[in-house]
């Protein structure tokens, strides 16, 4: 089942994708007011019985979409979590050495914007890279959770691209201050229940700008497992339903090019994950 958040006659609701359309569940089930609390209670399991004989109320291409999850707890990205990304990095002449753990980060809510909304461009810069990269929705919340129970704990799964703006990511060692900049991390179309995706299932992902394929990986190129993730995250806090773990980027991101490339106002930028869709946004300029 493909889950989604979105804006309709000015209103924010929630829902499922049928065919070429939607089916509000935000106006038909009120007692969950956004899509986190539907999954938080457990009812996301039985999305199929609730579309079930139910009309569409309205096509996609009528819809504005809002991130997946609109505003979440926590954004928890992993940094360098592919081993040609990190081989990249050391090729363009950063040092940096492979952690015994996972090296993350945190976004806040507001840095993020929906398929078909534009990633912003801020004037503050000209260095917008892209990272596509699968994003996982937590579905059961837990401290400690041990990596063998990891998957009980996923709703589902999305595309994000983690866009970066170069020069602020790297004026410290704390990478957050270029993570973070409003409407810069692109998250959706839809989550796809992990009902549809096998646990550790190796799944292709490729970014495009302008149709140029620019970045052309699988999820199984990982250096650390999504239960992993999961593992170290909830070590540190608990994790709530709703919460995204970005996974990180494989190989082929601007920045350690020669010369750099770097996304323009005016570019289109595509993340496509093998079972789930396409997350598109094209690049604006701040003002």
């Amino acid at each position: 089942m493909k889950l989604l958040s979105f804006l309709t006659h000015g209103r924010e609701t929630w829902g499922a994708v049928v065919g070429d359309g939607v089916v509000d569940l935000g106006q038909s089930l009120p007692q969950y007011p956004t899509l986190a609390d539907y999954i938080a209670s457990g009812a996301y399991l039985q999305a199929a019985d609730h579309v079930k004989g139910r009309a569409v109320d309205a096509e996609l291409t009528d819809i504005t979409y809002l991130p997946v999850i609109p505003r979440p707890e926590k954004i928890i990205c992993a940094v360098r979590n592919y081993m040609d990304h990190h081989q990249e990095v050391l090729a363009a002449g950063m040092h940096r050495e492979l952690s015994e753990q996972p090296p993350i980060f945190l976004r806040v809510w507001r840095s993020q914007c929906a398929h078909n909304q534009p990633i912003v461009k801020p004037d503050v810069s000209d260095s917008l890279d892209w990272e596509g990269e699968l994003a996982v929705i937590i579905g059961k919340g837990g401290r400690n959770i041990p990596e063998d129970q990891a998957f009980e704990h996923v709703a589902g799964y999305s595309c994000y691209n983690d866009a970066s703006v170069r020069e602020w990511q790297f004026h410290a060692k704390q990478i957050a201050s270029g993570k973070n900049f409003e409407s810069t991390g692109g998250f959706g179309p839809w989550m796809v229940t992990a009902d549809e995706i096998a646990p550790n299932r190796q799944l292709k992902l490729e970014v495009r700008l302008n149709g140029e394929v620019v970045q052309s990986s699988h999820t199984g190129h990982m250096i650390f497992s999504i239960p992993k993730l999961i593992n170290y995250a909830s070590t540190i806090f608990t994790l709530t339903p709703g919460d995204v773990i970005a996974t990180g980027t494989p190989a082929g991101v601007g920045w350690s090019r020669k010369p750099p490339r770097f996304m323009r106002p005016g570019d289109v930028c595509e993340v496509e994950i093998e079972a789930i869709g396409i997350l598109r946004n094209p690049i604006t300029a701040q003002s």
